[in-house]
């Protein structure tokens, strides 16, 4: 028998080859799953989707709440609950709640609004947008991915508490 038919293995460079193309495969592969978690809806929980604000209870009558998590507040009156982003309507600026003036103020431009979102001042062209507020079992839950636009504030845009 001759020595090359008794060395069946792997040669060396056969070996560099298959490491190489593992290696390369295992690259795709980790770009390939990052690019579908990026890509993949934002589940419940977080902003875009589904938010939880808190048990009804939890908002005074009258009183401006920020959820971080959702980038709204929740405005709470007697006869029921806003859920206001907090985007400015004219440039897109985070606007604050000021407690001690009773209003929100963006930073941007100077655009003020009361606590219904509607525009007292600045250059803002329609009040702050609305997200879609839902009530179950005492529970506040804001759903982040459809705002809704407005020109006043309507007593109709509010949900019960």
């Amino acid at each position: 028998m001759s020595e090359t038919k008794a060395k069946k293995g792997v040669s060396r460079r056969q070996f560099l080859g298959i490491a190489w193309g593992g290696s390369v495969a295992l690259v795709f592969g980790q770009a390939a799953v990052a690019l579908l978690k990026y890509i993949k809806p934002v589940s419940a929980g977080g902003f875009g989707g589904e938010v939880y604000a808190g048990k009804v209870e939890e908002f005074a009558i009258n009183s401006i709440n920020r959820i971080l998590a959702g980038r709204f507040y929740i405005a709470r009156r007697d006869d029921g609950i806003l859920a206001l982003w907090q985007k400015c309507t004219h440039l897109g600026c985070a606007v604050p709640w000021v407690e001690e003036e009773g209003q929100f103020h963006c930073p941007c431009h100077g655009s003020l609004y009361n606590k219904e979102g509607e525009v007292i001042g600045g250059p803002a062209p329609r009040p702050l947008d609305l997200f879609p507020v839902s009530i179950r079992s005492g529970e506040v839950w804001v759903d982040t991915s459809s705002p809704i636009e407005r020109s006043k504030f309507d007593p109709s845009q509010l949900t019960g508490a």
